[in-house]
């Protein structure tokens, strides 16, 4: 077979180079958007929506990216972080077009006609500004704000102040300095995934971790989105963690039941989304004001999680006495879950936790996995709160492990993914199961058998049962084998939940095998790149596979390979340094 050049290639220095125009999607505390260099830019504001499209000459390549910037021969484009604004060199503005809805649901409306004052063209919305001015020389600079004084504090910064403050958000993205270009790169664009998440509002406070760039219309931040996506803000930005979770306790309801994510919408989109929530049938199930996606069965237990991985990296024990009522309910609630009196709580059959284009039911992995992390954490935490609680928590715990086996292990060796083995086992190895090894929910022995299951099953370049190579790491094998509990994208082989490779969960199987010292971690940290950069992806993506492409791009929890490498730093440079990865 002919051997095709990659799209993009990476350097030395950790950034990126193509020859050929590549999209650019960058996302900084409030600004965020997409750079086409054949002559596009498209703004938007977060809490606020599209904010204008701006046309200019195209560029001519090579081209060299880097986390929020993009530069070639006489051009570049850089990405503030301390104002929503930008500053393009070598540009040569054609139009300016405000927004005229600020997300697909939202009313269409007559957008103002561009002002235009001195050097300025103005955009105006209802739900915000963008000021576009000319510099000389060919320098523009943009910026976009919910207000005036808004936009105008970015348009307070120089040209030289918002090139400086770009290249120095690169450099805190750069992990591994001393790795080869593969590796490098990669640890960049996966610290600029989480990063690039943490998102403020117009007066600089904390306003949620952001899923990815595609996510911000509703505004919302998610429970298990956020939660791998700050494993690496563990040791990068410690208070946003925590401002995450005094976010994520605003959305459990009294009975311990919480949404998929909460919406953080500024005022004009709040109004456009809560006319379209109402009114369209297919949004009905955000049964909210503030849900997005009401009763998901994992969410509550990545809240607990979150709070145990803050206490065990801060020591800060008050995030707890301050939830804890909350997370006492938590975990009363999903004591109700436990049918059969194992340990082990129940879905119900529905597709409401990570994989929502499944309906999966009975005992499922992945969520006994996060179960039996947040028994251990209230174990360990609790006990100057309630006693009481943290050995209940701590029983329950031996209780759930000793009847793990018997609920879920396969002849095969590693766990089903869900069901029961009375009624019905959908017994195919998952990526996302590996939650039973990253809470220790099983022996060291069984992790490692799992771990080499997971090696020959779901690494593409060993199955060779799956028809398209050496391509990623697939998150499920053999596809599902009931038709029906599979829905939309999912219902399609190799597709999404069915067998796509997802970079976090990737992430999370390269941690695993660092965890248990396995060799072959880097395989599932660098495909996932090395696909990227064959397809022209820059930046981090949600998902992809072979037949059907990839999903959106800056995925905020892609930076799981990012918290393995800060995690396990010792063993990722001894690596580098005995010349064993790429």
């Amino acid at each position: 077979m002919e051997q095709v050049k990659p799209l993009a290639q990476a350097r030395q220095d950790g950034l990126v180079e193509s020859e050929k125009p590549l999209q650019l999607a960058f996302m900084a505390p409030r600004l965020q958007g997409d750079f086409f260099p054949e002559g596009r830019l498209e703004l938007s504001l977060w809490g606020c929506g599209r904010m204008a499209n701006i046309f200019l000459a195209p560029w001519s390549g090579p081209f060299t990216y880097a986390p929020n910037r993009i530069t070639a021969d006489g051009h570049g484009l850089y990405v503030a972080q301390s104002a929503p604004v930008l500053a393009i060199v070598g540009a040569s503005i054609k139009s300016v077009r405000p927004a005229r809805r600020c997300a697909w649901w939202g009313t269409l409306t007559e957008p103002q006609k561009i002002v235009r004052q001195g050097a300025r063209r103005i955009a105006t919305t209802p739900w915000g500004i963008t000021i576009v001015e000319e510099r000389g020389n060919g320098v523009v600079v943009i910026a976009a704000g919910a207000s005036v004084e808004e936009a105008e504090r970015g348009m307070a910064l120089s040209v030289d102040a918002i090139i400086a403050e770009a290249g120095a958000y690169i450099e805190r993205c750069d992990l591994l300095p001393v790795a080869p270009p593969l590796l490098r790169s990669m640890a960049v664009q996966s610290a600029h995934a989480s990063l690039s998440s943490i998102r403020r509002a117009e007066d600089g406070s904390f306003l949620g971790l952001a899923a990815g760039q595609a996510y911000s219309a509703p505004t919302r931040t998610y429970y298990r989105d956020g939660y791998w996506t700050l494993q690496a803000l563990l040791f990068l930005d410690i208070e946003a963690v925590r401002g995450q979770i005094d976010l994520l306790a605003t959305g459990i309801q009294p009975d311990g039941e919480a949404p998929s994510g909460v919406i953080l919408t500024g005022p004009k989109q709040g109004e456009e989304w809560e006319k379209f929530r109402t009114t369209n049938v297919d949004y009905m199930e955000h049964t909210r004001r503030t849900d997005w996606w009401s009763d998901h069965f994992d969410s509550p237990l990545f809240f607990i999680l979150t709070i145990g991985d803050y206490i065990r990296v801060s020591g800060d024990k008050t995030v707890l006495t301050k939830h804890w009522q909350t997370v006492e309910t938590i975990f009363r609630r999903y004591l109700g879950f436990d049918h059969n009196g194992l340990g082990l709580p129940m879905k119900p059959r529905h597709d409401r936790d990570w994989a929502d284009n499944v309906y999966r039911h009975g005992y499922v992995a992945y969520n006994l996995g996060l179960w039996i992390g947040a028994l251990d954490i209230l174990a360990k935490y609790a006990g100057d709160i309630s006693a009481g609680v943290a050995e209940e928590a701590r029983q329950t715990a031996i209780k759930a492990r000793a009847s793990l086996d018997e609920a879920l292990l396969t002849p095969g060796g590693w766990y089903a993914d869900y069901g029961t083995k009375q009624d019905f086992l959908e017994d195919h190895l998952t990526l996302d199961s590996l939650t039973l090894l990253r809470f220790e929910a099983c022996d060291k022995e069984r992790a490692r058998i799992v771990l080499g299951k997971t090696e020959a099953m779901l690494e593409s370049r060993n199955n060779d049962k799956q028809p398209y190579g050496d391509w990623g790491v697939m998150c499920a094998w053999p596809p599902f084998k009931r038709p029906a509990d599979t829905r939309a994208k999912s219902a399609f082989a190799y597709r999404y939940h069915n067998g796509s490779d997802w970079p976090y969960l990737s992430g999370l199987y390269a941690e695993q095998r660092l965890k248990y010292g396995l060799n072959g971690w880097d395989y599932p940290m660098l495909r996932w790149w090395k696909t990227s950069l064959e397809n022209g992806w820059i930046g981090s993506v949600e998902y992809f596979a072979p037949p059907f492409g990839r999903g959106s791009l800056l995925q905020g929890w892609t930076g799981m390979s990012a918290a393995a490498i800060l995690e396990y730093r010792p063993q990722v440079e001894a690596a580098i340094a005995a010349g064993l990865v790429e």
